[in-house]
């Protein structure tokens, strides 16, 4: 608790000066989230407060609450540790209908507080551990309320957020006083998000705000989440993260056709012979992809009962994972043709014990796991049967 001391001191300071000089900030026309008028979104983020009870975390002169109340028409309690703050937004807005203002430490005030519909910090949640902060805004929130969080992300030194959850020496400036050094949680967006998953909320987007001057380096992030719901109908699943999975993999398809013949292998226009396939879509099942790729390449027509799935193989080339599943089709409806603007035409039939030279990779991996004895040569892959397949 070293660090909220440290914090806790520095906002009475700070409180008291500004009762000294009797300044009291105007309410805004907008709720704003950083320091810099018109950056970043508005009161929408809170969605539709009417009527709602809406907590206000760290209230500091109450000028934000009261905006909310006033222009919204939300029932907000302003919480704030710092008896000079209060003391300020007290005195400033007592009569303001709509609005209450309580000196307390926010996790005490929770534990014994009726849920709010939803709840918001404006630079003040980093002065308090995240481990003791986000638990109680989980138990002190209704299932589904949002929580809207503005965190300094790089200060005016250019100095960036931290990896580690731990408290780092950071200044409240005052235009005329000496700074005064607290302790803040100035956080990496990954390491908040990580924070909030763990205490029972679903993170929906970080936005980085910027100084609007360029050659300043001071950057805000705010963060939007939900508190989860307490016992969900359903089992849910999430994304692991806001950002996007690192692309590492390649998935496809191969299919085997076998007629009197032969094997059916086209020719690639590099050159290599190979069984009609490709790259597996989003939202499509294996024997799905063999059906569409089988009548782009060829025009042949096949049903997805008629595909038999062999198995995976995996290897690696050039440093990207590559899955490829073979397949047999059984049955299938016309005669192989070259189409229009694809890759891969010319396509004859092979007996098996006359294959051509200059086999694909993939397709010659996948003719191997289907028939071990042919004579062909190809870097190996680990090959896993399906079950049917066997």
């Amino acid at each position: 608790m070293l660090a909220e001391d440290t914090n806790t001191r520095a906002w009475q300071i700070y409180g008291q000066r500004q009762l000294a000089r009797a300044y009291t900030p105007a309410v805004p026309d907008r709720l704003g989230w950083t320091p810099w008028d018109g950056i970043g979104p508005g009161a929408e983020v809170l969605g539709d407060v009417t009527g709602r009870r809406v907590l206000d975390i760290g209230s500091g002169a109450g000028h934000h609450a009261v905006h909310l109340a006033q222009a919204h028409r939300a029932r907000v309690t302003g919480i704030e540790l710092s008896p000079t703050q209060h003391e300020r937004a007290a005195s400033a807005y007592a009569d303001v209908e709509g609005v209450e203002f309580v000196h307390a430490d926010v996790t005490e005030y929770l534990a014994g507080a009726e849920p709010y519909d939803a709840a918001y910090a404006i630079g003040t949640l980093a002065f308090i551990d995240p481990h003791r902060s986000l638990p109680a805004l989980r138990d002190g929130l209704c299932p589904g309320a949002p929580l809207i969080l503005s965190l300094l992300h790089t200060d005016l030194h250019g100095r960036g957020p931290s990896t580690e959850v731990a408290p780092r020496e950071q200044m409240i400036l005052l235009r005329d006083d000496p700074p005064l050094p607290t302790q803040m949680w100035v956080l990496a967006p990954q390491l908040w998000e990580d924070l909030l998953t763990e205490y029972g909320f679903r993170v929906e987007t970080i936005d980085l705000l910027s100084h609007p001057d360029e050659s300043a380096t001071v950057v805000q992030q705010v963060i939007r989440a939900r508190r989860l719901p307490d016992r969900p109908s359903r089992a849910t699943s999430r994304p692991r993260s806001a950002q996007g999975p690192a692309a590492h993999a390649a998935v496809g398809v191969g299919a085997i056709l076998l007629s009197e013949q032969g094997i059916l292998l086209g020719r690639h226009r590099l050159g290599t012979r190979e069984l009609p396939g490709g790259s597996v879509e989003a939202g499509e099942s294996f024997g799905d992809a063999v059906v569409r790729e089988l009548a782009e390449e060829t025009g042949l027509v096949a049903r997805a009962e008629d595909v038999a799935l062999l198995g995976t193989l995996v290897d690696h080339v050039a440093g990207v994972l590559r899955v490829t599943v073979g397949a047999v089709v059984r049955s299938w409806q016309g005669q192989p043709t070259t189409q229009p603007d694809e890759s891969v035409g010319d396509w004859e039939w092979y007996p098996l014990d006359r294959l051509p030279d200059d086999l694909f990779v993939c397709s010659a991996q996948i003719l191997t796991a289907w028939r071990p004895d042919l004579p062909i040569n190809h870097p190996s892959a680990y090959f896993t049967a399906f079950a049917a397949a066997t």
